[in-house]
């Protein structure tokens, strides 16, 4: 069948020379590539020891933050839940009681906040959407290595930061 441009291109068998035949030139060339790479600097990092530098934008580990008081910031409006495109949030809310005023900023609080890091792609998208600024996303902590699935859904233990120690 013959092609419908009319531009076959024809290729001559080029007959090969002895070293050719060998594939001389092509171990040479292999083998210098070879070289030019062992010679590179290193895109390796001894990690524990040494730490790459992060970027200024990086985030990291999700926090949730107090008030100058102590007090949870978080009011468990769902808006960081809601904007979420991982669907990683998920809370409870719940209305705080009486003697619970040093614990909780407004009247309704979260009674459970939990966050799958599995499934966070670290966008910060919540931390944008709160109108508290009560999640935060570090930039100085990475997700610690774990061996089981529910090791990384974090609840409240682990993200809300711990109560500032107050003077006596």
């Amino acid at each position: 069948m013959q092609s419908l441009s009319n531009r076959a291109k024809k290729l001559e068998k080029k007959p090969m020379n002895f070293s050719e035949r060998m594939y001389l030139p092509a171990i040479f060339q292999g083998l210098s590539i070879t070289m030019r790479h062992f010679f590179k600097k290193k895109a390796t990092i001894k990690y524990p020891e040494e730490t790459r530098p992060m970027s200024a934008v990086w985030r990291g580990l999700h926090v949730l933050k107090r008030d100058e008081k102590g007090r949870e910031r978080c009011t468990a409006c769902g808006l960081c839940a809601v904007a979420c495109p991982a669907e990683a949030i998920t809370m409870v809310a719940g209305e705080r009681k009486r003697g619970e005023e040093n614990l909780y900023r407004e009247e309704k609080y979260a009674i459970s906040y939990e966050i799958n890091m599995l499934r966070c792609i670290f966008c910060g998208l919540c931390e944008e959407a709160c109108p508290k600024a009560a999640i935060f996303l570090q930039n100085d902590k990475v997700a610690p290595a774990r061996y089981e699935r529910d090791e990384f859904i974090y609840g409240k233990d682990r993200l809300v930061e711990p109560m500032p120690i107050q003077n006596l």
